[in-house]
């Protein structure tokens, strides 16, 4: 079967995200089916929109939405309903949960993460910086959106400090509410594109998609109060679903994530930590732990003041912690256990 190819269908395909990506895993055994894209995972069923509006796919009985992300696109039959098979995710965002081997599917064929944090207490580099090193690792571009811009009288040193968690990082100061939002982050959020938001609870995570939003769609999500004490708040948004964007493109919506562990992020994080990744192809060892080798650049650039050391801590943090979630993880599933830090570029 060729995706529709011409007039209102080829145009609302476009609409929802399909692509020449897509459509080039079409093959002669899919003719008759359509494609449809997943708009939010139930426990036991599916809802997705199509060219043709919202549909409910019927699911075989050895079929578990768990193998679902909200943003997939499957090929159903346009008269039975029945889901034949789920495409090759262009990228695809998953939580790693504590005692368990399997992941949580958080969004599939996403553009851009917006990874939303307060100007207040709730910004913490060391958490933004896991946020980061998820995005790099699904190739999805990150953004940091900053909100509560009115609690701070120094808004500039959060956008400095959030530009400097990772290079080319763009930073975007909104305000929930807003309608402007809508204006700042229409980059991003053009025909076709898709976004997703993530961030602790409490952040406005919530009252930015229903700006995002508007008026086009009921019911909003349920937004809820932040602690002024410890800037934390309580958990809004229960389930991920796919929202239209006013002007084009669709969002995301997450659980708030107060916690993120690491695992399996090793090209991530040295996106993240580019400017440690590069140095530490000029150490003496190759498998320098910059902390005591002699011959270190990095520990070198920190004694110059051209490496943050707190940057170097936050990075030995987390490879560490990546390593060992990757063995815990493998010897959960019953996999040899090896001894490396990950791959290096």
């Amino acid at each position: 079967m060729n995706a529709p190819t011409q007039g209102a269908e080829h145009d609302t395909l476009s609409a929802l995200g399909w692509s020449a990506f897509f459509a080039e895993q079409i093959t002669s055994g899919d003719a008759g089916l359509e494609p449809a894209r997943i708009a939010r995972v139930h426990r036991s069923r599916l809802t997705a929109l199509s060219a043709h509006g919202s549909v409910e796919p019927v699911l075989g009985p050895d079929v578990n939405t768990s193998h679902f992300a909200v943003g997939d696109f499957v090929l159903v039959d346009p008269v039975t309903m029945h889901l034949h098979r789920r495409l090759e995710r262009r990228s695809l965002i998953e939580r790693r949960v504590s005692g368990s081997v399997v992941p949580q599917l958080a969004g599939a064929n996403i553009d851009t993460l917006l990874i939303v944090t307060s100007c207040n207490l709730d910004f913490s580099p060391a958490r933004l910086e896991r946020y980061l090193a998820w995005a790099n690792q699904a190739g999805i571009e990150p953004v940091i959106v900053l909100t509560k811009a009115d609690l701070t009288e120094d808004l500039a040193s959060y956008e400095d400090g959030a530009r400097a968690l990772q290079r080319g990082l763009d930073v975007v100061v909104v305000h929930p509410k807003a309608a402007q939002s809508v204006a700042a982050l229409a980059r991003w959020c053009g025909s076709g594109r898709t976004v997703a938001l993530v961030g602790s609870s409490g952040v406005g995570k919530s009252t930015l998609v229903n700006t995002l939003v508007g008026a086009t769609e009921e019911p909003p999500q349920e937004t809820g109060s932040i602690r002024e004490q410890d800037a934390k708040g309580r958990h809004t948004t229960t389930a991920r679903s796919l929202h239209p964007i006013l002007g084009g493109g669709w969002v995301i919506d997450t659980p708030g994530i107060r916690t993120l562990q690491v695992s399996d992020l090793a090209d991530g994080l040295d996106v993240l930590f580019a400017e440690i990744t590069e140095l530490a192809a000029r150490c003496r060892f190759r498998d320098c732990t910059h902390e005591h080798e002699p011959g270190c650049a990095v520990r070198a650039a920190v004694t110059e003041g051209t490496v943050d050391p707190q940057r170097l801590e936050r990075w030995r943090l987390l490879q560490n912690e990546n390593a060992q979630n990757d063995r815990t993880r493998t010897r959960a599933a019953g996999g040899p256990v090896g001894g490396g830090r990950g791959k290096r570029r």
